[in-house]
């Protein structure tokens, strides 16, 4: 497998994850059938992608990869599309996120 579909999966499994928490909130506490379908349809895509890409990727790393640009992702549809406050506080919680995969990077 190649470097570049291995961040492809890796990608992928991102933005799956984010549909599938996004269609957590649709759901309403599993109230609305369809959305309640797509959390298990994404996460299981996601699961799916996230375990391609660790053919070549480490385990700790692409797990923080894959939960905080997942954090920071369901972070901006919150903000942008259920109108969910954005603090400073959240904000710098987000770059501590940031700075702490940047870290499991380097090491």
């Amino acid at each position: 497998m190649s470097n570049s579909i291995t961040w492809f999966y890796l990608v992928l499994a991102i933005f799956t994850e984010v549909a599938g928490t996004t269609a957590m909130k649709l759901s309403n506490g599993f109230a609305r059938f369809e959305p309640s379908l797509l959390i298990f349809f994404f996460y299981a895509l996601s699961l799916l992608f996230l375990t391609l890409s660790l053919k070549r990727l480490e385990i700790g790393f692409a797990y923080a990869i894959w939960s905080g640009l997942g954090t920071f992702l369901i972070f901006l549809v919150s903000v942008a599309f259920f109108h969910e406050p954005m603090t400073v506080l959240k904000t710098l919680s987000l770059g501590c996120i940031i700075i702490g995969v940047t870290g499991l990077k380097q090491t």
